[in-house]
């Protein structure tokens, strides 16, 4: 039953529901030793200098946090080249997904994403009364050109998932190039580059690079929540326009940033050698991964990501649940709309042999 009195709109929102928790699985099956390969989070966990920061910052948490996040946006700013009134800080970059809704999408208007993709773009639509446009990828793939083609005008936003979840494919740059040129200026267009760090492709282009061109119309999103290891802490940002910013801080809830959230991200930024070694262990990883899945007889999307989209060719559900009874929790693919798929984040190697070894059991 409807709650009473409740936006209609809310009613069309599917409530997001995140990977299983380590702990849920641990004491629903009476199990010990889980491992999660589900939330494309950082097998290595957080850098070491960020565990000094976070332990260095306890005894201020008596107290509110900086609100506008002085120290780490300047701190961004130095590392980008782009100027401080053009970042915005989030609790995670979902939160700037939603900011961007709320500040710019009115009712009925329209915001085109790609199909599959993050669902928190069609969740920020909704909630502001919005039309979600989906666009299917194509060869797993944005189709830019088909994108393109949906703008009208009652188009408000476009979102671009750069490497996309769950495929982790990237958009070349000449393409971007070329689908940029085609949008108006009145539609403003989010550049969501969560998994950046990991892309290894050099046909891969930083919206950051269409800021320094110029371009108003533009939010490019990054996280600390992927190769960082901060995604327990919820902290990420947007890079964009002062006036595009200044739009979203209206919006923006006060102190809607830890004190150790913004402690540990400015000392991460510092542990180059961390993000080395993540990317590293990710790419022989993901080498290790490919091969087992090949002997397996199982196609797979190559990915730019810390996660694999690969065919199971039954179904992925029945699959999670034996491999949640070998304590190995993954992402099904029936939520993209993918039910044969499951969606794999590249673990250590004794969790990516522990999860092939689980795989051949289970599909012999």
């Amino acid at each position: 039953m409807p709650v009473p009195l409740c936006r209609e709109t809310i009613l069309n929102i599917k409530p997001y529901v995140p990977g299983k928790p380590i702990e849920e699985v641990e004491r629903e099956l009476g199990i010990r030793g889980v491992i999660k390969l589900a939330s494309n989070e950082n097998p290595m966990g957080p850098s070491p200098k960020a565990l000094e920061a976070l332990q260095r910052s306890l005894a201020r948490i008596n107290l509110y946090p900086d609100g506008s996040c002085y120290n780490l946006k300047n701190k961004l700013a130095s590392l980008w080249g782009w100027p401080p009134e053009g970042i915005v800080v989030g609790n995670g970059a979902d939160e700037v997904i939603k900011l961007v809704a709320e500040a710019f999408l009115n009712p009925g208007e329209e915001a085109i994403m790609a199909d599959p993709t993050f669902s928190e773009y069609e969740f920020a639509t909704l909630l502001m009364g919005g039309r979600a446009v989906k666009v299917p990828c194509q060869d797993w793939q944005h189709s830019l050109e088909d994108m393109a083609e949906r703008i009208t005008p009652n188009t408000k936003l476009v979102f671009i998932c750069n490497p996309n979840n769950p495929t982790g494919t990237i958009v070349r740059g000449e393409d971007l190039d070329s689908f940029l040129t085609r949008v108006p200026a009145r539609v403003l267009v989010v550049l969501d580059e969560a998994y950046a760090e990991y892309v290894e492709d050099p046909q891969y282009r930083e919206g950051i690079d269409y800021l320094r061109r110029g371009a108003k119309n533009l939010v490019v999103l990054r996280t600390f929540s992927k190769i960082y290891g901060l995604a327990g802490l919820r902290v990420g940002y947007g890079l964009t326009s002062p006036e595009v910013a200044a739009a979203l801080n209206r919006a923006r809830e006060p102190f809607n940033v830890n004190l150790l959230a913004q402690e540990a991200a400015l000392a991460a930024l510092e542990d180059q050698e961390h993000r080395d070694k993540s990317r590293a262990l990710n790419r022989e990883g993901k080498e290790y991964l490919y091969r087992e899945f090949r002997s397996l007889g199982l196609e797979y999307v190559p990915s730019q990501t810390n996660f694999i989209f690969v065919d199971v060719k039954r179904d992925g559900r029945q699959i999670f649940q034996e491999l949640l009874k070998r304590g190995i929790i993954v992402r099904t693919g029936d939520i993209f709309g993918y039910p044969t798929f499951l969606r794999i984040t590249v673990g250590t190697p004794e969790q990516n042999r522990r999860l092939v070894e689980a795989l051949k059991e289970i599909l012999a």
